[in-house]
C-alpha cells in the first residue's frame, strides 16, 4: 500500500506492507530516537506524535499514518534539549532508555494543556514506564521546564 506523510516537515512516500508497525517504519527510515521497549503499548518509549497528539508507535500501523504529520525527537531537538537538561538537573535521566517518549509526551502536554496541574501532570504521563526512579525527579523537572516556558 501507498503511504505518503511528512515526518518532522519532511515529505516521505513509501509502498508499506498493511500491518507494519509505525515504529519499525520509521526506524528503517533512519528515526533512531525511537525506542522498541515492550512493544505491547505499556511503556510508552515508542512515543511519536501524529497531527500534534501522542501515540505509541508500536501499536500504531504505518499505512494509519498516511496523509499526516509524525513528528519524532528528531524533530524536536531544541525542546528536546532543554527538557532534558531539566531533568539532568533533577536527576531524573538516570539510564535515559525512556527519556524519548518523556519527552515527546511532555512536549504534547505543553501543547495541549495550559497551566496543568500536578494530577493533570501524572495522568498525562502515565503511560511512560521508567525502571529507574520513582518519577518524583521527573515531576520535579518537568514542572521546573513548564515553569521556565512562561518566564520567557
Amino acid at each position: 500500500m501507498k503511504i505518503k506523510l511528512w515526518i518532522n516537515e519532511k515529505e516521505f512516500t513509501d509502498d508499506v506492507s498493511p500491518d507494519i508497525a509505525l515504529l519499525e517504519w520509521l526506524r528503517s527510515k533512519g528515526f533512531y530516537s525511537i525506542k522498541r521497549g515492550c512493544e505491547t503499548s505499556n511503556c510508552g518509549l515508542c512515543t511519536v506524535l501524529l497531527d500534534g497528539k501522542p501515540v505509541l508507535s508500536c501499536s500504531t500501523l504505518a499505512i494509519r499514518a498516511n496523509g499526516k504529520y509524525v513528528t519524532t525527537l528528531e524533530g524536536v531537538e531544541k525542546d528536546a534539549l532543554e527538557i532534558g537538561g531539566f531533568m539532568a538537573d533533577e536527576g531524573s535521566e538516570q539510564c535515559g532508555f525512556c527519556s524519548p517518549g518523556f519527552i515527546m509526551n511532555v512536549i504534547a502536554m505543553k501543547n495541549e494543556l495550559t497551566n496543568p496541574t500536578e494530577e493533570e501532570i501524572k495522568k498525562y504521563l502515565v503511560g511512560n514506564l521508567c525502571r529507574c526512579t520513582g518519577y518524583v525527579g521527573q515531576l520535579r523537572a518537568i514542572k521546573n521546564y513548564l515553569k521556565s516556558t512562561k518566564e520567557v
